[in-house]
């Protein structure tokens, strides 16, 4: 159960706007202050979503031995809408910059220098994808206790949030060579950002298909 659920977390974390809003952080005037409250937003919107998620899917009686057509189903369902995601993304395909275009919302929100702003952006950034709803129905379903279903859920949390305290955390003890580095990197995220969100749509997709169709099929 657990290795499942982290599994999905790890895809769930993979958001390459959550890790540019990062380096736009740590290149601010108090980068440690603003991504820490960047984090702090993040983890807020993580933790509730995910308790949400948990609590609901119990309250539905998944987790028991006879809801097991609806438990694969919702798998199921997840793996066809993260499938339809991608596909939709892959034939839109990158929309071309314009230079005359004004920033978005978040583009503005990062920019400005207020805390509320940082950790509304962590906010807006971590709503429920796909895979995260499925690492969180992969603990709810479980027949676990109540200590090792806690545990599971902050290991989820604290994967999904990782590419937000792991640039931290290297920046802190190299400043200049992490934020040189992240800016390539981030570079090159932007370049193929489009490509790396309908790859993960189509993982998370393929995944969930299988395991749905394999568990109502057996």
């Amino acid at each position: 159960m657990l290795g499942q659920a982290a599994g999905f977390a790890v895809l769930a974390a993979l958001s390459p706007p959550a890790l540019l809003a990062v380096a736009v952080y740590l290149g601010s005037a108090n980068p440690r202050r603003s991504v820490l409250i960047y984090l702090a937003g993040a983890v807020t919107m993580t933790v509730i979503l995910g308790i949400v998620i948990l609590l609901a899917i119990r309250a539905g009686g998944l987790l028991q031995p006879g809801q097991r057509q609806p438990r694969y189903g919702l798998r199921l369902g997840l793996g066809v809408v993260a499938l339809g995601a991608g596909i939709f993304l892959a034939w839109r395909g990158p929309r071309p910059a314009k230079p005359d275009k004004k920033p978005g919302l978040m583009a503005r929100i990062m920019t400005h220098p207020a805390p509320l702003a940082a950790f509304a952006v962590g906010v807006l950034l971590f709503t429920p994808s796909a895979a995260f709803v499925a690492a969180v129905q992969t603990i709810a379903t479980a027949r676990a206790s109540i200590a090792l279903i806690v545990v599971a859920m902050a290991v989820v949390v604290v994967i999904d949030v990782m590419f937000i305290w792991l640039p931290l955390i290297l920046y802190l003890a190299a400043p200049l060579a992490t934020a040189r580095n992240l800016k390539a990197i981030n570079a090159g995220i932007q370049a193929h950002a489009n490509l790396i969100i309908v790859a993960v749509l189509a993982i998370v997709g393929i995944l969930l298909v299988i395991n749905g169709a394999t568990g109502l099929a057996t």
